[in-house]
């Protein structure tokens, strides 16, 4: 893929930069490095950012901490330039590794500082021999044997966070290796800041001590590459390099980017969350769809701009790969994507049934900046009385008002929007658990205390016999109607109570004990063939596992018809609100 440096590419991952982010933030690498092996020996070509000690040689004094602190996990702001103790000298021999460890992780651990890199064997072309005429070769023969580009975590580092580091590590190490067999371009710019360190060492030896390497920036491209990739990895995470203006190395750190306040969404979460998207979840875009187009590369594939065009909160993925016409798993991986780089989170869909209730994250501020951005975007409404309205529970029908204008209704599903993408509220479903009443031969719990652990309503949730979750052939994470389990829906919804409705009715209730399907027979709705047969048949999704809509969804039911069934068959079932496991990690993340 060729890159124009003269036409202005604006990427979907870039966003807006800040200049301050926490110096104890351990997701920060503490520094960037380039070393290079070769004929010269170990080189250290280029660090940023440089030591500040040369330019002021005062603040060494400030910045030494005494031999009998305490703390030296590295974790206080003074530890920032945690491997500023090291000198160009000693880097370049510890992380200039051996030919036998390059194309693997590299990873080394000193005092409080952790070193993590890709140490790469450069491949070059044969050399060309000149002619008869000129026998001198036509390509200079190399004297780099291997580079590493290393990044200085703090040793508490989390895992996830030193595993990142390394792919961009390795990336970063392929693009190189890449160009440098195509031009040389690292020899080059590897000459280029040797060349001024050279310089540099001279006039340092004649009284004026300066960084070679703030003098290697302005000349330098790779070197402004890697200072531009620190300064992404400090502040948005999200990094996109052009390598010689050639190859594009994009990557981006998911702490950084899924971070809510001080809180953030560990990546092992997130991508199981991934895992699970079913087709009945939505898409919401954080930026709008014009913001979005014009962040995307010229190559981008059309199939995302197709869905970002397509894309609305109240369609289902199923629904958007119909109208974007794409293929379902296309619409997954898409949407996988966008939430990924922080470009979209997954919501159920917009409906008057949605139940919302204020994050216990959110900011309720009267004049944080997020309630001045709902005024302007909203004028005549003010963000902590809308707020107000959610403190409890309520669905959106609630909102409703025969009497306004279609307008206020379109506004308020704008608002709602426009909250889930701050992640002001979160969403509650409701899920089902069949929970039978002990028997009288049970023992008794009523002289014991109502509030003890796995007691609800008087009912023991400890034993097997108390607690009931239909089928043990089925999964708990079945979440799409298995081909038996369709065929044997059909049948059940034939009419009249024939022999084969009934022995399909009680096989389905085959696994629950002899007490338990006692109970539920004498219910006066167990009475009705139709009503036994709706309750066998949803019998395995009263786990507590399988929320109402996600029912809904994979029998083609209507709420109302299990809103009653939920209601003729109260005495076994326990109704419970909570967030979907599922999205819940987009509304509240983990505390850092």
């Amino acid at each position: 893929m060729m890159y124009n440096p003269q036409a202005e590419r604006k990427s979907m991952y870039t966003q807006p930069r800040s200049n301050e982010y926490k110096s104890s933030d351990k997701t920060s690498p503490i520094s960037v490095i380039l070393v290079s092996s070769g004929s010269r020996g170990n080189k250290l070509l280029f660090r940023y950012p440089f030591q500040r000690v040369s330019d002021n040689p005062s603040s060494l004094t400030a910045k030494q901490r005494s031999p009998y602190a305490l703390n030296t996990s590295g974790d206080g702001p003074e530890d920032q330039d945690g491997d500023s103790r090291f000198s160009d000298i000693i880097l370049a021999t510890i992380l200039a590794t051996k030919s036998d460890m390059c194309g693997k992780k590299f990873e080394l651990k000193i005092d409080n500082v952790r070193f993590v890199g890709h140490p790469t064997l450069l491949q070059h072309p044969p050399v060309i021999q000149g002619s008869k005429t000129d026998p001198s070769p036509k390509r200079e023969m190399p004297t780099m044997i291997l580079f590493n580009v290393v990044f200085a975590l703090r040793a508490n580092a989390d895992p996830s966070v030193i595993s990142c580091m390394h792919n961009l590590s390795r990336r970063i190490a392929i693009a190189l290796q890449h160009e440098e067999r195509r031009c040389q371009y690292l020899t080059r710019e590897a000459k280029l800041m040797l060349s001024v360190q050279d310089e540099i060492t001279t006039m340092t030896e004649n009284g004026s001590p300066q960084s070679p390497f703030r003098q290697i920036l302005p000349k330098c491209k790779l070197a402004r590459d890697l200072k531009e990739a620190y300064d992404s990895l400090c502040t948005t995470g999200v990094v996109r390099l052009h390598i010689n203006n050639w190859l594009e190395v994009s990557f981006c750190l998911p702490h950084k980017i899924h971070r809510i306040g001080d809180y953030y969404i560990p990546p092992e979460a997130l991508e199981s969350s991934l895992k699970a998207i079913r087709p009945y979840h939505a898409l919401l875009l954080l930026d709008s769809e014009k913001v979005l187009l014009s962040q995307l590369p010229l190559d981008c594939s059309p199939a995302m701009v197709r869905l970002i065009k397509t894309c609305s909160a109240v369609k289902n993925l199923q629904q958007l790969a119909q109208d974007a016409d794409l293929a379902l798993l296309q619409i997954f991986q898409i949407a996988a994507h966008l939430v990924y780089w922080g470009k979209a989170i997954i919501i159920y869909p917009l409906c008057e049934n949605n139940v919302y209730m204020l994050s216990p994250h959110a900011n309720i501020c009267l004049y944080s900046p997020l309630a001045v951005q709902f005024s302007q975007q909203f004028p005549g409404n003010d963000l902590p009385s809308m707020l107000a309205k959610f403190s409890l529970p309520v669905s959106l029908s609630e909102f409703r008002n025969p009497l306004e204008a279609p307008a206020q209704e379109a506004q308020l599903i704008q608002m709602v929007v426009w909250m889930l993408q701050r992640r002001l509220l979160i969403q509650l479903h409701t899920y089902v658990c069949l929970l039978v009443p002990p028997s009288e031969d049970e023992p008794s719990f009523k002289d014991e205390d109502p509030l003890l652990p796995g007691r609800v309503g008087g009912r023991s949730l400890s034993t097997p016999s108390a607690l009931s979750f239909g089928s043990p052939t089925s999964s708990d994470d079945m979440t799409m109607t298995s081909p038996s389990m369709e065929n044997s829906s059909a049948e059940l919804l034939t009419g009249g109570d024939s022999p084969l409705n009934k022995r399909m009715t009680e096989t389905l209730l085959a696994s629950l004990s002899e007490q338990e399907r006692q109970v539920i027979l004498n219910i006066p709705a167990a009475q009705n063939p139709e009503d036994l047969r709706m309750f066998a048949r949803l019998l395995h999704y009263f786990r507590g596992h399988h929320h109402l809509e996600e029912i809904m969804y994979n029998e083609n039911m209507r709420r109302s018809q299990l809103k009653t069934l939920f209601d003729k068959f109260r005495s076994v079932l326990v109704v419970t609100n909570h967030e979907d496991p599922i999205i819940s990690i987009f509304q509240s993340p983990m505390e850092k």
